[in-house]
């Protein structure tokens, strides 16, 4: 990722392994320093995946936060419950998204993600999901709206009110494999205009590659 690419957000999962432990969230330890990753949106769950979407302020701030997560956190942990080893089953997963196209999307996905594990009736049920500051404006210190949450209404509770309505539809389907798709591969989520920028700014492929032959040209 490159500062150029600032305006759009970044969605990443952090792996972890099931744990007999009680549900923490690793995100606290991040709120005592100078987080350079604000996040828009989050889910920390119990199961191996854990769903943020955030916006980097340089290239290097989504390692650093992550880096400062597998030293501080980590320790605190195995101290507190008096264990050793590491905590996370593996490397964090990422994709830049094209926030015009996907940030709200993403904000769904990642919030309705206790609904759709059983695990609550109603993404407001679930007390470790950044719905209840995005949809019920309950306070949330770790939380930082991003400008397009903010372009839904003049005032807060016009934008919790329309962004409650967005999850009054179901995600399409085909979001949803897009999204998964593009955070397992490591590719980005947006059309191909979008990929085209990005590829020019990295000078590498960052999106796959069209299925099937490439058309034959006719000769003359």
């Amino acid at each position: 990722m490159r500062s150029g690419l600032r305006e759009n957000g970044v969605r990443f999962d952090l792996q972890r392994k099931p744990s007999r432990y009680p549900i923490c969230q690793p995100l606290e330890c991040i709120a005592l320093m100078n987080n350079p990753c604000p996040f828009n949106s989050k889910s920390i769950e119990s199961d191996p995946i854990d769903l943020l979407l955030v916006t980097p302020a340089t290239e290097y701030s989504l390692p650093k936060t992550l880096q400062s997560i597998g030293r501080r956190y980590v320790q605190y942990f195995n101290f507190t419950y008096q264990r050793t080893g590491t905590l996370w089953e593996g490397r964090y997963k990422s994709t830049l998204i094209d926030s015009e196209r996907y940030l709200l999307t993403c904000m769904r996905y990642i919030e309705m993600n206790p609904v759709r594990a059983e695990m609550v009736a109603h993404p407001g049920d679930y007390p470790w999901s950044s719905y209840r500051a995005n949809g019920q404006g309950n306070a949330e210190g770790l939380i930082v709206p991003h400008e397009l949450y903010q372009s839904l209404g003049r005032t807060d509770g016009e934008r919790q009110s329309a962004y409650r309505q967005l999850f009054r539809a179901q995600l399409a389907k085909a979001d949803v494999e897009a999204i998964r798709n593009a955070t397992n591969k490591g590719w980005v989520l947006g059309d191909s205009r979008f990929g085209a920028k990005v590829a020019a700014l990295t000078e590498r492929r960052v999106m796959p590659l069209p299925r099937g032959r490439p058309k034959r040209e006719v000769a003359d």
